[in-house]
């Protein structure tokens, strides 16, 4: 495996590419990403799996800033990422959390998480 740091960097240029358009918008970039069993419970509240649920038109366009990414290694294939969301349509803020699992030589993200916050804290 990667050192800390370019594993760091890796994980949060993986995270970075789902907010942008073009991947997003795509159900197969999307597959790219997500694991094969992968689940997310939205800041809404809403559950959303992978297999069911994302259509050809992939999960929607976003405009969000990314920042305060940490990594939280769990083992050598599986590490917890943890950052703060700003939404700019919107104006809200929101905890991230993902968890990324190393397989057949790729990073997927198996579980991700989104909560509400007041504010950027």
């Amino acid at each position: 495996m990667v050192n800390q740091l370019s594993l760091k960097e890796h994980l949060e240029q993986l995270e970075e590419k789902l907010l942008q358009p073009e991947v997003r918008g795509s159900r197969e970039e999307l597959k790219k990403l997500l694991a094969d069993n992968f689940f997310e419970i939205g800041s809404s509240g809403k559950i959303l799996y992978k297999n069911e649920e994302i259509g050809e038109e992939g999960i929607g366009k976003v405009e969000m800033v990314l920042s305060d990414f940490e990594i939280h290694p769990l083992s050598e294939e599986i590490v917890l990422v943890t950052y703060h969301i700003f939404n700019k349509e919107n104006g809200q803020h929101s905890l991230r959390s993902s968890i990324w699992k190393h397989t057949e030589g790729k990073w997927k993200m198996r579980f991700h998480q989104g909560t509400k916050t007041g504010d950027s804290n």
